[in-house]
């Protein structure tokens, strides 16, 4: 395949990726959509605590998203 064609196949799936990690639940995902939140990077302007309240999130979803976060040399807001 040309380079090209190579290009194009990667954009679209990049464009398909999840707006959060793997191993984040759907009702985790509601919960962060239904406050906004649509994509990891935004979480940088949340506080934990803020986000354990929503309903649908769960520790595990945070620990898999502040892991995400850590991956990226982000974190939740103090």
């Amino acid at each position: 395949m040309n380079e090209e064609v190579t290009m194009a196949k990667e954009n679209r799936l990049n464009a398909k990726e999840e707006p959060f990690p793997r191993g984040v639940s759907k009702p985790a995902q509601r919960a962060l959509a239904a406050a906004g939140y649509t994509r990891l990077d935004q979480l940088t302007t949340a506080r934990v605590s803020d986000l354990a309240a929503l309903h649908g999130m769960g520790p595990k979803a945070l620990t898999i998203l502040k892991e995400a976060l850590k991956q990226k040399g982000k974190a939740f807001r103090a």
